[in-house]
Parts: C-alpha cells; sequence; structure tokens
C-alpha cells in the first residue's frame, strides 16, 4: 500500500513537495485554505484583468537552470508559458537623490559590461565582486542539484559566505553609489545591513545574473501544472479545506481535521504554512516550550504594499524588464526600518499577456512596508477596518503614483483603475506572521537561530516553504527537495533529477 502524505497549504513549498512525492510513489492529499490554489502563484480578477499576487519575475528556469532540472523530472516544462526579460537590461535602476538611471545586463560579461559604462573606473573590482559572487553560490550543493552532506553549504570553509552582504559588497568596491547599486535587490529578499548573509544575497543575485523570466498569462497556471502532477499519481488538492486542528499525541501527529469537519490520517504530514501559525493549530504541549519560543522569537522580513493598476489601452508601453526606483543610496538597506519616511523605492513591472503587444494593460507596483505602519488596524479582518485604514491606503497609493510619475511623467493619465494591498492583506490572506513575503529572516550574526529544520519535534510532522532554508521561487523547490529527502533518503531526489537529465 502506498504511504499517505497530508500537506497542509498549497502554496509553492506544498505543491512542489507533493508533487515530487506523488511521483515518487506517495498518496497525497493537500488541504488549501482558500479558494484558490498556488499561495504567492495565485492570481485574481479585478476590473476584468487577471493580476498575479506575487512571483513576478523568476530565475531558474533558463535552459539548464536548477528549477528548469526539476520541472523536467515532474515532467511539466512543456507547459510551462514563461517570456524572458531583455538581455541588454534586465533591470533598471533609478536612484531620485541624484536622477541618475543604471541598466544592468544578463549574464557575467553583461552584467559587468553595463555598470562598468557607468563605473568605468570599477571594471577591475566589478569582476572580482561577481566572480565572487559566483563562487558563494557555486558553493552549496543543493542550488546547484549536487549530493551533498544535507548542511545546505551553510558551513562551507569561505570566509565570505556568512559575513554580512555590506561588509561583502564592502570588500570589492570603495564607491558608496556602486556598493548601493549591487545591493539593489534587497527588496527582493529583505535585504539588511550587519544581519542578511552574504550566501543569501549571493544566491538571489546569481539567478538574475545567469538571467530571468516572467509568466505570461499569470503565475497561477504553474500551480496548476503541479497540482496535476500530484492528481494524476493518484492524489488529491483540495481548496477550500483549511486545516483548524492538528491532534498531537506523544509527539507524533494522529490526525488533522478541516473547518469543514473532514478528519484525515496519514503515515506523514507536512506543514507549508508560516511556522507561527502551525503552532496555533495544535496544543501548546505538542512542541517542547523551547522550541515553540524559539519559532516565535525569530523576527519576520518586511512585508508590502502593492498597487495593482489597470491601464487605459495603448496608453503605456509594454517593459520586458523590471523597474526599480530608489531614493536615497544609503537608504537601500533600510526597507526594513521603522525610523525612516515611506516609501524608500518600489519595484515595478508591466506582467506580459499571452497575446503581448507594443502596449501593457496593466502594472505593478510593489514597495517594501515594516508591518508596524499598519498596526494600529492588526486586530481587524478583510472588509470590517474602517474609513480611516481606506483612507490611509488611498494616502499611499498616491505618495508611489508621485514616484512613477518622477520616472514615467504623465503616468497618471494612462491610469483607468486601481487595486491597493497592505501587510494585512498578505498577513490575512497567506496566513503569514506580521505578512512578511520572505519569510524568517536570515541573520548572520546568529545563523543558527536563523535556521530552521524541516524535521520538527514531532516526528511524523515536517516543514517546507520559505521559512526554512533559502525562500522564493528558487529557494523554495529547494527546500521542498530538503524536506521530501527527510522521508525518502538525503541525495534520493537529487540523484533522481540528475538522472533525468543526464
Amino acid at each position: 500500500m502506498k504511504q499517505k502524505v497530508i500537506i497542509i497549504g498549497a502554496g509553492l513549498g506544498g505543491l512542489f513537495t507533493g508533487a515530487i512525492l506523488s511521483k515518487e510513489g506517495f498518496e497525497v492529499t493537500l488541504l488549501e485554505k482558500n479558494a484558490v490554489i498556488g499561495g504567492g502563484l495565485q492570481s485574481f480578477q479585478r476590473f476584468g484583468e487577471h493580476f498575479d499576487t506575487g512571483m513576478h519575475v523568476i530565475g531558474g528556469l533558463q535552459l539548464g537552470g536548477n528549477i528548469w532540472k526539476i520541472c523536467r523530472y515532474l515532467g511539466i516544462l512543456d507547459g510551462i508559458k514563461v517570456r524572458d526579460v531583455d538581455e541588454d537590461c534586465t533591470d533598471r535602476l533609478y536612484f531620485s537623490e541624484d536622477k541618475t538611471y543604471y541598466t544592468i545586463g544578463k549574464g557575467r560579461e553583461g552584467f559587468i559590461d553595463t555598470l562598468a559604462k557607468q563605473f568605468p573606473k570599477e571594471r577591475d573590482n566589478l569582476e572580482r565582486y561577481v566572480d565572487a559572487v559566483l563562487a558563494i553560490a557555486d558553493q552549496v550543493d543543493l542550488f546547484n542539484l549536487r549530493p551533498s552532506n544535507g548542511q545546505m553549504g551553510l558551513f562551507a570553509e569561505s570566509n565570505d559566505f556568512l559575513m554580512s552582504a555590506d561588509a561583502f559588497i564592502a570588500k570589492f568596491t570603495s564607491d558608496t553609489r556602486l556598493r548601493s547599486v549591487l545591493a539593489y535587490m534587497n527588496p527582493l529578499y529583505g535585504g539588511r545591513a550587519n544581519v542578511t548573509p552574504a550566501y543569501i544575497h549571493a544566491i538571489i543575485s546569481t539567478l538574475y545574473i545567469r538571467g530571468a523570466s516572467r509568466f505570461v498569462g499569470g503565475s497561477v497556471q504553474f500551480a496548476y501544472l503541479l497540482a496535476d502532477v500530484i492528481r494524476k499519481n493518484g492524489g488529491n488538492v483540495l481548496a477550500n479545506e483549511g486545516v483548524e486542528w492538528i491532534e498531537v499525541h506523544d509527539r507524533k501527529v494522529d490526525y488533522v481535521r478541516t473547518k469543514s469537519g473532514k478528519q484525515l490520517s496519514a503515515d506523514y504530514y507536512i506543514s507549508d504554512i508560516h511556522p507561527c501559525t502551525l503552532l496555533k493549530l495544535m496544543d501548546e504541549k505538542a512542541f517542547p516550550k523551547s522550541y515553540r519560543e524559539r519559532l516565535n522569537m525569530i523576527p519576520n522580513t518586511h512585508s508590502a504594499f502593492s498597487l495593482y493598476i489597470k491601464l487605459k489601452p495603448n496608453t503605456f508601453p509594454y517593459i520586458n524588464h523590471s523597474e526599480y526606483y530608489m531614493t536615497k543610496y544609503a537608504d537601500v538597506w533600510n526597507f526594513s526600518r521603522t525610523d525612516r519616511p515611506w516609501p524608500l523605492g518600489f519595484l515595478m513591472m508591466t506582467p506580459p499577456n499571452e497575446d503581448q503587444g507594443d502596449y501593457a494593460t496593466k502594472i505593478l507596483v510593489t514597495a517594501p512596508m515594516p508591518f508596524q505602519m499598519v498596526k494600529k488596524w492588526e486586530n481587524t479582518t478583510v472588509g470590517h477596518r474602517g474609513a480611516d485604514y481606506e483612507a490611509w491606503k488611498k494616502e499611499r497609493a498616491q505618495e508611489l503614483l508621485a514616484q512613477m510619475e518622477e520616472i514615467h511623467p504623465g503616468f497618471s493619465e494612462a491610469i483607468e483603475a486601481i487595486n491597493t494591498s497592505s501587510p494585512l492583506t498578505i498577513r490575512d490572506f497567506y496566513g503569514v506572521k506580521e505578512g512578511s513575503i520572505c519569510g524568517y529572516v536570515k541573520d548572520c550574526q546568529n545563523i543558527v537561530l536563523s535556521q530552521v529544520p524541516v524535521v520538527t519535534k514531532v516526528q511524523n510532522l515536517l516543514l517546507t516553504g520559505q521559512n526554512n532554508n533559502i525562500h522564493g521561487f528558487c529557494g523554495v523547490p529547494l527546500t521542498a527537495i530538503n524536506t521530501c529527502e527527510a522521508i525518502l533518503g538525503l541525495n534520493y531526489v537529487v540523484n533522481k533529477i540528475n538522472e533525468c537529465v543526464g
């Protein structure tokens, strides 16, 4: 008989974990509290347009990339619809402080050449920096889908690996402007000075240096592909079936109960929800007090405020790269701080449609935001937050639009309608503590606290998702491998993937 697995949460981590285990012969049941599966892959409809909630720019899906290999192993490559960003400009940055634009090119040489044009005296330093970034990423066996000792490379011999990312960058240049430019992706992983480890910066940077892509026609199609793998192998993916209780006895899960009253049992249980949310679903005696306190005390990365904008027809060009707006160079490391004016910057993109032409139909604008900014409404629920909250959201939207006007004069004239989301939206929709968009903070000053193993103190309960190891579209599938191998055996899945891709 097949061993049974119940996965709580059908986000990216739960879907990848379920797809791998179902392919390897397990009977998988995914339980999702929302009406639509996918977590950050979900899409929603407003004003006649479909908007993605997250996962807008993805790395690792280039030919031969690590996610490309995993998807080939799962047999879903042919169903993935993506569009690569421009090679000569994968990202464009703007710093309001001196009204200067910077262009980032694809690949090692493209990255170096584009920045060397604007920092001609820094070419040698840029070469040393990029090579050091790639070298750090190469130390992580799982990132490269190599058999490993299970340590995620965190005990690598390189002194650079666990130093702070800002100190790592400073090793290669004394130019303070270039240091900030090299840290421009901080909003993607909650980068903080003296806190974020260099390996997080290096892995994310390596992904985008190698090339980035966008989902065409919405990211939820990728969630459906993973769900199809599970169903084709005899499993179930159930939406609107949130788990309300997990019964634990003698450090072992006996069953889960859903909000509809279903009581389900399995050999293994895997949580794809925030660990602090998981704790609320079981008796406090299920875990040792020290373990619960540790999970609750780990800081979370910042949240975000977003604009989902429908554009008037044929008024704003489709832009095949992302754009970053930054206020001051020094504030690149301060997106998580509450003692700075908001917004310090934002990420903007025009998602491609299946029949994408010269003009965009919609724009997404996302600005990092500390949860503290919405704390006064933390005890409210969706649709019942009050008029002052709605007024506050409109004010924040106008502040972002004013910055958009700076890089795209006349932009407001192209707007047909705007929908907004705040950290409270993220918290309630995903069940994420403080609306964190990148999971737990990884702190180079206390790396042991930052690491949450996929194996828990309950013997048949495992974790998966962005709060373990590395977050993001690349990190979460790698953690899924880590979770599956806790059941199947070290390097089992990695070896299977490599056999499949030759």
